[in-house]
């Protein structure tokens, strides 16, 4: 069986002890010259391939690799740059990290916001959305892959080529601001850019090119899509020498397979952890002559794969294509979302824990073990009976289950699930309960978590500082941040989150049924990577986990309420890696009883305001339209679940960010909150349209200003921005405050962004009351 090939879809690109993060934000100091940046990455791409290579993989990817997103990359590649970036130099890196995070440079007068930030489907992976102008043109603007295929050749690699399709790229892409036609209708022209580009990865040297067109996993319109894959494919065929792999993933193709395998491409790839259900249809569909690329191997989450599972799969393929045409045993998705290694761990898990997981070099060994067993089972026996007895001793663990867990959340009924009064009686108890002024300000929750923050941090976990002296030391950063919203006139303080590395992990380290791993980073957008708990049994609230310093907090304040900051149970859910033994609504249940527990508690310690985060809700959302309503009634629940045990008087907060809010606007306004915060600024106002469709009857505070941006917004901006939203929300329900928490940022940018946020409501209270 010599047609049996091995292979992954990408790899992470941080490297095992985050280098990459280390070199990108070094330039970005100042600290690490452009030079230096070129040298490093090609260092630790070089890295991944041999360790790719070390496990026996038939070809390595590349073009995977990434100063920052993938999309951006596609799109500064075809010369997708808006004019305002084109100012700084369109030819290099400013431009590119430009477009990524804006820049403010008064030296050479330039001060330009980034671009739109949103979800990489339902993942929590960050995307930078390209500008498509009714003028667009198109050029090749960037031969990276170009390059890094060269490279990966040169040092003996057989490589594959990964780039982002061009229906994708337009279907990702958004219409710019003053232009009215739709991305899609500019495809004509930016095909033959793509097709000067796969000339050139042709010419050096290329076989295979990985073509990932991942919105074959969405719902599409037959008439618009269908014949537009059919034009792109046409013309990439006529490139000479180059054969192609049609990859998507996160879901089924669906209805989508019938003429996506009908394509002039040579193989296509099937996510067959998400889209099992494909399997038949794909057998029956796809011609023989071309490969099935079968992902076996789960790019997404953390537990080690049943390979008998798997296996038997992959062998059903076999027995089908009777080696008419290679079958590829190869990763779900790109690896891009598992962390990188297990090695780290060792030491820090116990043996039986480690025993489940399998991270990114893992998973590598698993696709290479199911490649070997259908070509030589006797080969790789003893690694097959390794891995059956460590998916038995999961299923079979103590550890996993608590009985007065499950049996709390299956006794509840609706009255877990309401507020005691509708929210128009709520609200006037709560103005009478908290005196606000008209257009209240508050922040979202975290501070920046400074050097020395983080170094406090580390001298704690390392024993260097005692117990007594962290407190000490957050206690008084605490107490500083409260004094200074004070002092600037915030009216809803929040406490800066010093204690917390991050806004799950938090949570997670007080809750049982959760692990946390040494190393275990992923991306989630630019330089920032997340360390996410895995949740591997039942979850309960052993303790109080935020009383303490949100009474500490509460009394620092002069007068002013101190918001209780909490993450919702969608939101834990999803930034962590989840167990799959169970379904993902009862898992949430479960941890929205845990916060409820703590919501109550905040509550009767006398905090008068609770917010309760989930900016996770929409990224969720199933891709699949028929796959929403069960999701969506279940997300909905368990927040209610979560928030709906106080009296009318306490006012529940929550948070959404970077989400096609359209979407799931009637599920927001199902959660029945007090207030919701939602990013605003760095989608151009699109929330406007939600609110005009779908209206909004509670109280709203649309983000301002982009915090994931270093420049600093003027008052006037800020201002234009709050004028556009009084035109849709009656100003008794207007809140003036940023996109998101501010703990990726400095404190200089910090005290001036908020002190004109603070002035830009200030002012409009005088409008109005003029």
């Amino acid at each position: 069986m010599s047609f049996i090939k091995s292979t992954i879809l990408g790899f992470p690109r941080m490297g095992s002890d985050r280098q990459l993060k280390k070199l990108v934000e070094g330039y970005w100091a100042g600290k690490v010259t452009e030079a230096e940046l070129a040298e490093g990455s090609k260092k630790l791409r070089a890295e991944h391939w041999a360790l790719q290579a070390s496990y026996g993989l038939t070809e390595v990817p590349v073009g995977d690799f990434s100063y920052y997103d993938h999309v951006l990359d596609a799109a500064f590649a075809v010369g997708i740059i808006p004019e305002r970036y084109q100012q700084v130099d369109n030819s290099g890196t400013l431009a590119y990290f430009a477009m990524s995070r804006g820049l403010q440079n008064k030296s050479i007068n330039v001060d330009v916001p980034s671009l739109e930030m949103k979800k990489w489907f339902d993942t929590n992976y960050h995307y930078m959305v390209p500008e498509i102008a009714d003028d667009q043109t198109f050029a090749l603007h960037s031969t990276k892959v170009v390059d890094e295929l060269k490279e990966a050749k040169a040092l003996g690699y057989a490589a594959r080529p990964v780039i982002l399709g061009p229906v994708s790229l337009l279907t990702l892409s958004k219409t710019a601001k003053g232009s009215s036609s739709k991305p899609i209708s500019h495809l004509t022209k930016l095909i033959p850019v793509y097709v000067e580009l796969l000339g050139q990865l042709a010419a050096a040297g290329a076989e295979w090119v990985q073509i990932d067109e991942p919105i074959l996993a969405l719902d599409l319109d037959t008439a618009v899509f269908e014949p537009a894959f059919s034009q792109v494919y046409a013309e990439f065929s006529k490139v000479s020498g180059l054969k192609y792999l049609l990859t998507s993933y996160f879901d089924r193709l669906g209805s989508n397979l019938s003429w996506a395998a009908a394509l002039p491409v040579h193989g296509i790839h099937l996510d067959l952890v998400r889209g099992a259900s494909d399997v038949d249809a794909a057998l029956e569909k796809i011609p023989a002559d071309k490969v099935i690329s079968a992902g076996l191997i789960n790019g997404r989450n953390i537990w080690k794969a049943n390979l008998e599972k798997q296996l038997a799969i992959l062998q059903k393929i076999i027995d089908a294509r009777k080696a008419a045409a290679p079958v590829w045993v190869n990763s779900s998705c790109s690896l891009l979302h598992s962390p990188h290694s297990l090695k780290p761990e060792v030491g820090h898990l116990d043996d039986e824990m480690l025993g489940w997981l399998s991270f990114a070099e893992e998973k590598i060994e698993e696709v290479a073990i199911l490649a070997a067993a259908a070509v030589n089972r006797s080969a790789v026996d003893a690694k097959l009976k390794t891995n059956a007895e460590k998916v038995a001793s999961r299923q079979t663990s103590e550890r996993i289950t608590r009985p007065a867990v499950q049996q709390r959340l299956a006794s509840l009924d609706k009255t877990f699930y309401e507020r005691k009064v509708p929210f128009t009686e709520r609200q006037k108890l709560q103005r009478a309960a908290l005196k606000l002024p008209l257009f209240p300000t508050t922040t979202i929750g975290s501070f920046p978590q400074t050097a020395e923050v983080r170094k406090a941090r580390a001298q704690f976990r390392k024993g260097a500082l005692s117990e007594r002296e962290y407190k000490e030391f957050l206690d008084s950063e605490t107490r500083k941040c409260i004094e200074w919203q004070d002092e600037i006139g915030l009216d809803v303080l929040v406490h800066g989150e010093f204690e917390r590395t991050d806004m799950v992990e938090f949570f997670g380290e007080h809750l049982e049924g959760f692990i946390f791993t040494k190393k275990g980073w992923v991306q989630s957008y630019g330089s920032r990577c997340v360390k996410p708990p895995v949740i591997f049994g039942d979850v309960s609230r052993p303790h109080a986990m935020t009383v303490d310093v949100a009474r500490f907090s509460q009394d620092c304040s002069k007068n002013k309420p101190v918001k209780g900051m909490l993450t919702g149970p969608v939101t834990i859910l999803q930034w962590s890696f989840v167990r799959d033994d169970q379904p993902r609504s009862q898992t949430a249940g479960q941890i929205a009883l845990a916060i409820r527990d703590e919501v109550v508690d905040l509550e009767a310690a006398g905090i008068k305001v609770i917010q309760v985060d989930e900016p996770a809700i929409r990224e969720g959302l199933p891709l699949r339209k028929a796959d929403y309503e069960a999701y969506l009634k279940w997300s909905v629940d368990v927040f209610r679940l979560a928030t709906t045990g106080v009296n009318n008087e306490t006012q529940i907060h929550t948070h959404f960010c970077y989400s096609d809010f359209n979407e799931i606007f009637t599920a927001i306004k199902s959660l029945d909150a007090d207030v919701i915060t939602i990013e605003n600024s760095k989608s151009d106002l699109k929330l406007l349209g939600a609110l005009e469709v779908h209206g909004y009857a509670a109280e709203i505070g649309p983000g301002l200003y982009d915090i994931h941006s270093p420049r600093v917004p003027s008052v006037e901006e800020m201002a234009a921005r709050f004028a556009a939203l009084q035109k849709y929300i009656p100003a008794e329900n207007l809140w003036a405050n940023p996109d998101c928490g501010l703990k990726t940022r400095g404190w200089a940018e910090v005290k001036e962004s908020l002190t004109n946020l603070v002035s830009v409501a200030v002012a409009a209270r005088k409008s109005h009351a003029a």
